[in-house]
């Protein structure tokens, strides 16, 4: 099967809707939402379709009513991937719906109308014995225009399995992280502080960022990601534009904020006379002090070079955790290169021999190869010399003889030396 893409409703899709409303409903007596419901919505509302090889394979049709939005017609072909397509589907309908400030996302459905497995996996939950689902929006309506003001989004639910391997890490994350401040009852039970503030610290290229999405996802809140470049460009200068900023943030009831390379704004501070970033640096010391003070928000930040950054902003009583975030072992190795060989070629390639190949490189590293030893064999085939062939493991170790790995052996000594001096778990 080839690639399944998701797009916006089009008028000429009505036919294929109608044959895959006939197709699931299955009881007359058991129909939520009538045909001519489900049309109307399909041009007047929120409808978002799934496309396989120009035919249509899935539909998912949405409407507001008041805060509330109301899923009217959500099917999937038999043929697709239910849980994959169908949690595609939801994501797209909610980013539709979420500019109108709806307090939940709700459906009502007959039995055996729609793949539980799709809305359950997707954050909803059974609510009555009639199968009534619903879910809390993780924006309210009053914190739409500060969300925007920030910069802030809300993602995809499914970023915390899509982190391939790096199971240590994620371990971590999800007991440091995750279970204590979406439970946090059972944190209560054991005597558990849900944490405030964590920082990531690694060479370049080794998930961080992904990782720091990855907790938003996962608990469901707002990620907010600072990038001090552009809020330095501002007339109240950085250490102004961070209050500004954090104060906004403090009016939302949850978020994950995000601060990537942030040794460029906690550098160490060296006496007199003061650094240019010095200011910033106080300001910053300041600013983290009150976010702890709020429940419901994370501060995440990140920096590949943690040695470098000020020894007060590391103090205990900042930040909770210090974790290493390391290369990809050789399990991540695996499941990188799973996600980016193609799936039709994927039992010839000899996966042994690419994770072998790839140990020292970033997942960065391995997506480029991955994506050049592609375009390789496509380039060839478009020639059509005779002399094509596909994809091959040993055109995948050729692209990897040809990546140059992002971080040096110097640097990984750096980074075990670090774990050491500065890992907090």
């Amino acid at each position: 099967m080839s690639r399944i893409r998701i797009r916006d409703f089009h008028d000429d899709d009505l036919d294929e809707v109608v044959r895959l409303w006939g197709e699931s409903t299955r009881d007359p007596d058991a129909v939520v939402y009538s045909l001519a419901e489900v049309i109307a919505s399909c041009h007047e509302d929120h409808a978002v379709v799934a496309v396989n090889d120009d035919r249509l394979v899935g539909v998912i049709v949405g409407r507001a009513a008041h805060a509330q939005g109301w899923i009217v017609f959500f099917s999937i072909a038999p043929e697709v991937p239910a849980e994959h397509v169908g949690g595609s589907l939801l994501d797209a309908l909610e980013r539709r719906m979420a500019p109108l400030g709806l307090g939940k996302l709700s459906v009502l459905v007959a039995e055996d109308d729609t793949p539980l497995v799709a809305l359950t996996a997707n954050g909803f939950e059974q609510r009555h014995p009639l199968r009534y689902l619903e879910r809390q929006m993780p924006v309210q309506r009053r914190e739409l225009d500060l969300l925007k003001e920030v910069g802030g989004r809300i993602l995809p639910r499914h970023l915390w399995e899509n982190v391939s391997g790096m199971r240590e890490e994620k371990r971590l994350l999800e007991e440091r992280l995750v279970t204590p401040l979406a439970d946090p009852d059972l944190a209560d039970r054991f005597g558990v502080v849900p944490p405030k503030a964590v920082m990531l610290f690694g060479p370049p290229g080794t998930g961080k960022t992904t990782f720091a999405k990855a907790v938003a996802s996962r608990l469901d809140w707002p990620f907010v990601e600072l990038f001090p470049s552009r809020l330095a460009d501002g007339g109240a200068g950085l250490a102004g534009a961070l209050r500004q900023t954090f104060e906004v943030i403090g009016d939302l009831e949850h978020a994950v904020v995000f601060i990537d390379e942030v040794e460029e704004i906690a550098s160490r501070r060296r006496g007199d006379p003061p650094s240019p970033t010095q200011g910033v640096t106080n300001e910053l010391l300041k600013l983290v002090a009150e976010f702890r003070e709020h429940e419901g928000r994370l501060l995440i930040c990140a920096t590949n070079f943690v040695r470098s950054l000020d020894a007060a902003f590391l103090r205990h009583g900042r930040f909770d955790y210090v974790l290493p975030i390391g290369l990809p072992d050789s399990a991540a190795r695996r499941a990188i290169w799973t996600r980016y060989v193609p799936v039709d070629v994927a039992e010839r390639i000899d996966l042994d021999a690419l994770v072998a190949a790839s140990e020292g490189l970033t997942p960065a590293d391995i997506e480029y190869a991955s994506r050049r030893a592609s375009q390789a064999a496509l380039a060839d085939a478009l020639a059509d010399d005779g002399s094509a062939d596909e994809l091959t493991t040993d055109r995948y170790l050729e692209a990897l003889g040809a990546t140059r790995a992002t971080v040096s052996p110097e640097a990984i000594s750096d980074f075990l030396e670090d774990i050491d001096s500065f890992a907090r778990l």
